[in-house]
């Protein structure tokens, strides 16, 4: 009786093994990929860290991704918050400030805080492949919103019509990355705010230049 029970706690402490075939494990371990580098950043995520948090073996891992930067690259690409449509809320005061918010999310989502991870710490060859996939899927994109939002506000008429050129849509973008990186700031919506109503408002108004 006393071996049943050791051999009963023994099974329980074992790890539950999930039967997952397809894109269903495939997504456990993407997600397991992001938490990894979330946490433990790309030095410290390995394959046989993955496996686990995926409850599946390497084997699975390396079936679909022969290295660790496929395998990151891909959980980057498929965990980072879609960019490609902006409301229109009447204003381009309020059109920018639902924005940036919007961009705030994507910089400080699981994936956000994964790639930054990256950046910061894999090699040369590493890092331009992954600018070139933030480049791809956010900064490209979030360009793209912003040039929508000020058009619109260009024919509305409460933005200036020569508000188009690259300076201007480098402003929100420069600011955001500065003010995290060298000030800590985490953007509360008040600080959006300052930076839409004391900045971004001034600039695009009708008259300003």
């Amino acid at each position: 009786m006393a071996t049943s029970r050791a051999t009963a706690t023994a099974t329980a402490a074992q790890p539950v093994s999930l039967r997952r075939r397809g894109s269903v494990l495939e997504q456990a371990i993407l997600d397991a990929a992001l938490e990894q580098l979330s946490t433990v950043g790309w030095s410290g995520l390995t394959m046989e860290g993955v496996a686990a948090g995926a409850q599946t073996g390497k084997a699975a891992i390396y079936r679909r991704w022969p290295s660790k930067g496929d395998l990151v690259e891909d959980a980057l690409r498929s965990g980072l918050p879609d960019l490609d449509t902006v409301e229109d809320h009447g204003s381009v005061r309020e059109d920018l400030y639902q924005l940036c918010r919007r961009i705030r999310g994507t910089m400080y989502s699981r994936s956000g805080h994964a790639l930054r991870s990256v950046l910061y710490e894999c090699d040369h060859n590493a890092a331009d492949r992954f600018h070139a996939l933030i480049l791809r899927q956010v900064i490209e994109p979030a360009n793209l919103l912003f040039r929508e939002v000020v058009q619109r506000g260009i024919e509305r008429g409460d933005v200036r019509p020569d508000a188009t050129g690259e300076m201007v849509f480098d402003v929100v973008p420069g600011l955001m990355m500065f003010r995290s990186k060298v000030c800590g700031s985490e953007w509360r919506d008040e600080e959006i705010a300052a930076m839409i109503d004391q900045v971004m408002v001034p600039l695009l108004r009708p008259g300003s230049c």
